[in-house]
């Protein structure tokens, strides 16, 4: 595989991200939203990941104090099963350490197996449950925390 490249997320990405966003979950981010994300929070970081200059991945994160809340994080359903998740999601920790940030937390869907073997994969251990946190299926969502 050729090789990927992970820079911050610039508005001009949004219609590529966005594709990925809509292809990837059921309650899909909105334009406004990513655009509000890079533009007014200051708390944000968006990352994506290139190949080929294209955009198959992105990742974002509220960094709060000493930790990092991750958002989101997806990849392109063509892209997926190559390590693109792992490498993104070791970009944000690396991204997150660099300033000096070691502790990580994350809410992922109670039946997203794949996503949890990733985030276990990188240390985040399950420390809870958000009821019925998913408003479009009242699904539960677990908290994962690393560091």
């Amino acid at each position: 595989m050729s090789e990927l490249k992970v820079r911050k997320m610039t508005l001009d990405d949004i219609d590529d991200v966005l594709e990925i966003e809509n292809k990837s979950f059921l309650t899909p981010w909105t334009r406004q939203s990513f655009e509000r994300e890079i533009r007014e929070n200051m708390l944000a970081v968006y990352l994506v990941v290139e190949l080929e200059n294209n955009i198959v991945g992105y990742g974002g994160m509220w960094m709060i104090i000493d930790e990092a809340h991750i958002t989101n994080i997806a990849v392109h359903p063509n892209f997926r099963n190559r390590d693109i998740g792992s490498y993104l999601l070791k970009s944000m920790i690396e991204y997150a350490e660099k300033l000096g940030i070691y502790r990580m937390t994350l809410e992922v869907r109670k039946s997203n197996i794949p996503a949890q073997r990733l985030y276990k994969k990188f240390g985040f251990e399950s420390c809870g449950i958000r009821p019925k946190y998913y408003m479009d299926t009242n699904e539960d969502a677990i908290i994962m925390w690393k560091g």
